[in-house]
């Protein structure tokens, strides 16, 4: 029986860094203290692109990059593409074919751009998983998830401002013949929020023909608090679901954007502070790639090994929840 594993991955991000000082200082010039903000959401570097000849496309081929080389694989070897973004840098054509051609990828390869918003990456690795079940022709696929955040984070707003970071992960999913990788994956969705996260705020038809204000996030205020609940059942059916306890999960890739949510979940569910992979401090909030950053530095730290139940979840604008489980 096939089955479809996480073989390698690679991270991007700039160079460049600043710390919470930064954002404390520019906040505090406008009359804002953002000190608690920042506690709350567990922030304290994040990584900005300053460089005009970087986006998130050249961090997307660059993560591609590391990934195969990670896999000693070259484009060659690539049966699928995806690129998952919510800041694409081009509409026309779509990113993945820009990363197909970087990799020199063969001819016959299927390429798409998707977009789940903050959700996007993990949804990509789910959906392009069970088309990989289901066609045996794609051994192998290549998923990115790459948003150049701080694009688009109003300097006015804390939420996106301060909070985001810019960073791009890939991932190569690869057919095998093991008892490991990809299990199951649930979805919760409620469009309560659709009018409270946008952008371009007023539509993309209002923006370029009556030039409508567009060139930043529009974060209107909302109960973030309403997802946890759907959050804890989601986590809790997955798990029962495939015949696990939350204690046999060995690592949980959550959702990077609150240290304070990532906490709840781990009161609501017993768990033990080892199994919560947290990288927000450092990377900031990534956006589309976040769990799957946690998945790599927990890799990276030795936290998570072959074998172990890894389980992801992650939340879109609007709103979507998405859990997804794997055997790394």
């Amino acid at each position: 029986m096939s089955h479809i594993r996480i073989k390698a991955l690679g991270v991007h991000h700039p160079s460049h860094s600043l710390d919470n000082e930064y954002y404390v200082r520019h906040f505090d010039e406008r009359g804002k203290d953002i000190r608690r903000f920042m506690e709350h959401m567990g922030r304290k570097q994040r990584y900005i692109i300053d460089d005009p000849n970087e986006n998130g496309l050249t961090m997307g081929i660059a993560a591609a990059q590391k990934a195969l080389e990670q896999a000693g694989m070259t484009g060659r070897d690539v049966d699928m593409i995806v690129f998952s973004t919510q800041v694409p840098e081009s509409l026309f054509p779509m990113n993945a074919l820009f990363v197909h051609q970087a990799i020199g990828a063969r001819h016959d390869v299927a390429v798409m751009d998707s977009n789940a918003n903050c959700a996007g990456m993990t949804v990509a690795v789910d959906q392009a998983s069970r088309s990989m079940l289901s066609n045996p022709e794609v051994r192998t696929a290549l998923i990115i998830g790459s948003d150049y955040n701080s694009l688009i984070s109003d300097p006015a707003d804390e939420i996106t401002y301060a909070n985001y970071g810019d960073a791009a992960c890939a991932a190569i999913l690869e057919r095998t013949e093991e008892d490991t990788g990809f299990i199951d994956s649930l979805y919760y969705t409620d469009p309560i929020n659709i009018d409270k996260i946008l952008y371009p705020a007023q539509g993309l038809a209002a923006t370029l023909q009556r030039n409508a204000p567009g060139k930043f996030i529009q974060w209107l205020p909302f109960d973030a608090n309403m997802a946890l609940p759907p959050t804890f059942e989601l986590l809790e059916r997955i798990i029962k679901k495939n015949g696990l306890t939350p204690q046999d999960v060995r690592a949980y890739c959550l959702s990077q954007f609150s240290l304070a949510n990532v906490l709840k979940i781990q009161d609501h569910m017993e768990l033990e502070d080892d199994q919560m992979i947290y990288v927000g401090d450092r990377y900031g909030y990534t956006g589309t790639s976040s769990p799957f950053i946690a998945l790599y530095e927990g890799i990276e730290s030795g936290r998570i090994r072959r074998g172990d139940y890894v389980l992801f979840w992650t939340i879109g604008a609007g709103y979507q929840l998405v859990a997804m489980l794997f055997k790394y």
